[in-house]
């Protein structure tokens, strides 16, 4: 059974910091592209960033860039997402997807572009 599974969502201060995990089970997650979405109350889920399948490329939203980053570890079959200085506005239900399998697949941050989703984190940012 393909899966993916978010986790290290939490309340955390303004200006804090946190790292999303995205751990693949059942496929290989070094033939796809992840992409890391967020959905904030009454809001469409938006691409915040992603990264092709070997690593070597990146994109952000212009909301998180210099703030986040976004790696993997085929090794580890997991993605992650680094959050630093943390706004209120970034509080929201975090998902990784992942678009393939492909031999190399591209970064890709559009929801229609993915094929498999994980249920989601949710970060909260608030004093």
């Amino acid at each position: 059974q393909l899966q993916l599974v978010e986790s290290g969502g939490a309340l955390v201060q303004p200006g804090g910091s946190l790292r999303l995990s995205c751990a693949a089970s059942g496929f290989t997650l070094r033939y796809y592209a992840i992409g890391w979405f967020r959905q904030a109350p009454g809001k469409e889920r938006e691409g915040v960033s992603c990264i092709s399948s070997s690593g070597g490329t990146t994109n952000y939203a212009d909301s998180v860039k210099g703030r986040f980053t976004i790696s993997r570890d085929n090794a580890k079959n997991t993605a992650y997402l680094q959050m630093n200085d943390l706004k209120p506005e970034d509080t929201a239900v975090y998902y990784c997807a992942a678009a393939g399998p492909y031999v190399q697949a591209l970064c890709v941050m559009t929801k229609g572009g993915m094929d498999y989703w994980g249920k989601g984190t949710l970060v909260t940012v608030s004093s």
